[in-house]
């Protein structure tokens, strides 16, 4: 159950800045709520979480060459950890 809520870590310059002030940022499922994606993060990584802040990811059209299409919506998960917590990935 907790590998199908978090699917992956979102690792970007401005998630890399966010990770001092104790903020993770996951791709996770877009049915999961706030509650299973904290007791998901807990259970995996054994840290206690302070809060969990949620975004739904529109698409975005994309083209390659002479195609186009869309990238796929997903739901990201802004996790802060208690002080003294730490993710290492």
């Amino acid at each position: 159950m907790i590998y199908e809520i978090i699917a992956s870590p979102v690792i970007t310059e401005k998630t890399t800045n966010l990770n001092n002030s104790n903020v993770y940022v996951f791709k996770v499922d877009k049915k999961a709520n706030k509650t299973q994606i904290k007791q998901a993060i807990e259970k995996k990584f054994n840290v206690k979480v302070e809060s969990v802040n949620t975004i739904n990811t529109k698409s975005k059209k994309r083209r390659v060459g002479k195609y186009t299409g869309y990238t796929s919506a997903y739901k990201k998960a802004y996790v802060k950890l208690k002080e003294g917590s730490t993710i290492e990935f």
